[in-house]
């Protein structure tokens, strides 16, 4: 039998739904600030159980709180997933067919990239490229902003990736559309986009767990096969930021290998 659902609980999921995604350490305060507000037992270290009680009442409605990480610092993110639509065509309420068809593009050239980014010319050079209705280029320029600003994309230095937010909605779709590039963590199990993958079995880790598994191995080895691992540990090689390129091309190889 579920637990029972309280006001903070209801609290929580109603500041969850209005942000859309939220921050570890956010989620946690928010933990604590809805349960004194309704007088409900806190404890710090209860914050997935009281989740899962919010997720028991949700279920019907196809509906669930996911947890899942930052690919860039590794921070643990929350957000709430829509069970009942699985593609991108549940953002079709808030986005007009082209700028679906956009972000479907965008995440084609993101998913098939060396590094898991795609550089903002090579993006707005698809506007005049789209079948439903082709874009200005300044359009489409506004159309991966409010991609940002809704948290679908993260934008660095004029270079775009999946926000944290994207990845844990529509994870399944990523998995099943992108076979050859798309993977889950071997360390956490959630699905890596930007990562680096072992080139004598395939095995891929998110960069901020190979960070954490590799720390304090001075000779860094695969988990899975035991192999030396190849690729220059982020935050510990003077080549660090080159790590991403170098994984996707070993991505590749591994996969060219296997067929």
């Amino acid at each position: 039998m579920a637990a029972q659902m309280t006001d903070a609980h209801r609290r929580f999921l109603q500041v969850l739904m209005s942000h859309g995604i939220m921050e570890g350490s956010e989620a946690r305060k928010l933990h604590r600030c809805c349960c004194e507000i309704h007088k409900v037992y806190y404890a710090h270290d209860k914050l997935d159980y009281f989740i899962t009680t919010i997720n028991s009442h949700l279920q019907p409605l196809f509906m669930q709180i996911r947890k899942g990480m930052s690919e860039g610092d590794g921070r643990a993110h929350y957000a709430l997933v829509n069970l009942a639509e699985t593609e991108i065509t549940k953002m079709a309420s808030d986005y007009a067919e082209n700028e679906l068809e956009l972000f479907r593009k965008t995440m084609d050239l993101i998913m098939l990239s060396e590094t898991g980014f795609a550089s903002s010319m090579d993006i707005l050079n698809l506007a005049d490229q789209l079948k439903t209705k082709k874009m200005k280029k300044k359009e489409a320029e506004q159309m991966l902003k409010v991609f940002v600003e809704n948290k679908w994309l993260s934008e660095r230095n004029g270079e775009y990736t999946l926000h944290t937010r994207c990845i844990i909605e529509m994870e399944q779709y990523i998995l099943t559309n992108y076979p050859d590039t798309a993977r889950k963590c071997n360390i956490c199990h959630s699905l890596a986009v930007q990562s680096q993958v072992c080139e004598s079995c395939g095995t891929g880790m998110h960069l901020p767990c190979v960070r954490k598994y590799f720390r304090a191995q001075t000779e860094p080895r695969c988990p899975q096969c035991n192999t030396t691992w190849s690729c220059d540990i982020p935050g510990t090689h003077p080549r660090d930021s080159q790590s991403p390129s170098r994984t996707r091309r070993a991505e590749k190889s591994f996969t060219l290998s296997t067929r």
